[in-house]
């Protein structure tokens, strides 16, 4: 930014310089042609002495209009020059405030973008916590699954271990109670998936 108002002071004082050499030279031409002005002017008064002092007021006259004319010309040079010097300065004042508004404006198209790239990371973070919250539960249905179906196993095993003792022993005989058999295997069942 200082880059750019640098740059516009230069330029104004470069405009203003052209602009001050510029009316110089206009002052110093018309200068100049005033003094011719005035040296004709002398030079025919004096040749007009000889024909009379009417000559010489008119000599006198067109004098003093040649240099009224030459301070107009110098008065309107220098009244160009401070014009011209006034625009540039307005221009170089527009152009800095032009580039001060766009990097304004680039500042907030930056914030705008940061932050719509943070609400995307935000909602990819919520995404990818719901999938792992989902897989987390789906895991523990599973696992509660293979729990159970361990469970039932382990039951027919116990059911069939106590079968096979009793019958060993010889205490299974023929007459089987079946409630008996069932309300063991509830306890011994009940015992197994209560450590668990």
């Amino acid at each position: 930014m200082a880059s750019n108002q640098e740059q516009a002071s230069y330029r104004v004082g470069e405009a203003k310089g052209h602009t001050q050499e510029k009316t110089g030279q206009v002052m110093d031409a018309a200068k100049d042609k005033a003094y011719e002005a005035k040296d004709r002017a002398a030079g025919l008064a004096g040749n007009a002495s000889g024909q009379g002092q009417g000559a010489t007021e008119a000599a006198k006259q067109k004098a003093g209009e040649a240099k009224d004319k030459t301070t107009e010309t110098a008065q309107a040079a220098k009244d160009k020059a401070a014009g011209t010097a006034q625009a540039a300065k307005d221009r170089t004042t527009e152009t800095a405030q032009a580039a001060k508004d766009k990097t304004v404006e680039s500042k907030d198209q930056t914030g705008s973008f940061l932050g719509e790239k943070t609400e995307l990371a935000k909602q990819k973070a919520a995404e990818t916590a719901q999938y792992a919250k989902d897989s987390a539960v789906t895991g523990k249905d599973q696992t509660g699954s293979v729990i159970q179906q361990a469970t039932e196993t382990v039951k027919g095993a116990v059911v069939g271990a106590k079968d096979a003792v009793v019958n060993t022993l010889g205490m299974g005989g023929e007459n089987t109670n079946s409630s008996s058999t069932a309300k063991d295997t509830t306890s011994v069942t009940e015992k197994i998936t209560g450590d668990h």
